[in-house]
């Protein structure tokens, strides 16, 4: 997949026909997750700049499919360009952007220097930064400070985000907090009615367990948790979704070499009573899947890799249990720990007791389920605020040139 789109990693494409010297925005989502952030902004953005070519870029093939598969040809797509001077100027000729909107904290010198260098404002949406990656950025610390002084504008997710960015040079006057877009998830009727229909071919009344964007390392551990469980609850359904589709067919093979009844979710076929496991094995559908949970697990978590989105089980009022490695999503899982609409375990023995709790406790599970819903729509609103602030950027004209 990266080999058969090796041009546009230069800067080089096919031209957009539907340009028409229309002024262009350009929204940059490194990967899925991103995407699947930069969505409902994306959608209002179509709505308010009808004028405007959107071009969106990711870094990866599989965020490249959901550009596609969510927005088609109503946004112009292609792979962002490496960071190399004679890349991103080619791209920046051939796309003229008015507004560089990158999503979350991805900070390329070159992409920086020379959109202000060509008149194009910046704003870092959605802006995160753990403390693991402020270090790392502090190593560097004056091209970090260049490259933050060239941002015209950081939509931060939190305070202490945005003190981290603070202290790596990022000046005071350009810093917004305005919380996480993520709160503002909508689980709309057509999503709803599907998770139902879902739920009634699927689950006939049995016990629902969803591991949500696993990584490596993690599938054995959760493996192990679901065969403690299935002791006690033996209709037990675990729907096992990996975060990366390289991964599908091995996770796969490791569930039917522990004597597991498995089913890919893309062979289209209902889980009978017979059936262990289920493999999301189909993209763009892990909220869908989390409809049906009567507890989710989240991944990136169990292990070091600083844990994924919690807010989409929690907006069904799902239960949510994490692992302890939950630093990329400090802010998100302190609150909802604190709510007590998520519960943080150690290793398979506390995640196994943890889950034959829950699963012996509905009206637990319906309390934790009510104070994550709560807590999404209390915090809900910075989708509305980034969007003032991309007017702002878009009505002030080209960026002076640093």
């Amino acid at each position: 997949a990266y080999r058969r789109r090796l041009s546009e990693r230069f800067g080089v494409f096919l031209a957009d026909e539907q340009r028409e010297n229309r002024p262009s925005i350009w929204i940059h989502a490194v990967s899925v997750g991103e995407t699947l952030a930069a969505v409902p902004v994306i959608e209002e953005m179509l709505l308010r700049y009808p004028r405007h070519r959107l071009v969106v870029t990711t870094t990866t093939p599989t965020g490249s499919e959901r550009v596609r598969a969510l927005f088609g040809d109503r946004v112009f797509h292609v792979y962002a360009p490496w960071d190399l001077p004679g890349a991103v100027r080619r791209f920046l000729k051939s796309v003229q952007p008015e507004l560089l909107l990158i999503m979350e904290t991805e900070l390329w010198p070159n992409m920086l220097y020379y959109s202000r260098a060509a008149g194009c404002r910046v704003l870092l949406a959605n802006a995160r930064m753990s403390q693991r990656s402020a270090d790392g950025y502090a190593r560097f610390s004056g091209l970090t400070k260049n490259m933050l002084e060239a941002v015209n504008m950081v939509a931060c997710q939190s305070a202490t985000d945005g003190e981290r960015l603070r202290k790596l040079g990022l000046p005071e006057s350009q810093l917004e907090i305005t919380g996480s877009i993520k709160f503002d998830l909508e689980l709309d009727a057509g999503l709803r009615a599907s998770a139902r229909g879902l739920s009634d071919t699927w689950t006939a009344g049995r016990r629902v367990l969803v591991a949500a964007s696993t990584h490596a390392g993690e599938d054995e551990q959760i493996l192990l948790a679901f065969s403690r469980l299935r002791e006690t609850f033996d209709d037990t359904l675990l729907v096992l979704v990996p975060r990366h589709p390289e991964r599908f067919e091995s996770v796969y093979q490791l569930c039917e070499a522990g004597d597991w009844q498995v089913l890919r979710k893309s062979a289209g076929q209902s889980p009978g009573q017979s059936t262990d496991i289920v493999i999301g094995d189909t993209m763009g559908e892990l909220v869908l899947l989390l409809g049906l949970a009567d507890v989710a697990i989240i991944g990136g978590s169990l292990v070091e890799h600083g844990g994924h989105n919690m807010l989409e089980a929690s907006a069904w009022g799902v239960p949510v249990v994490t692992g302890p490695h939950l630093f990329n999503f400090t802010e998100i899982s302190d609150l909802l720990t604190k709510a007590g609409a998520m519960i943080v375990v150690h290793n398979p023995e506390e995640l196994a007791a943890c889950l034959l709790e829950l699963f012996s406790n509905q009206a637990q599970r319906e309390q934790m389920g009510t104070l994550g819903q709560q807590l999404v729509a209390d915090n809900r609103g910075a989708k509305k605020r980034l969007l003032e602030l991309i007017d702002e950027q878009v009505c002030a004209g080209p960026s002076p040139e640093n």
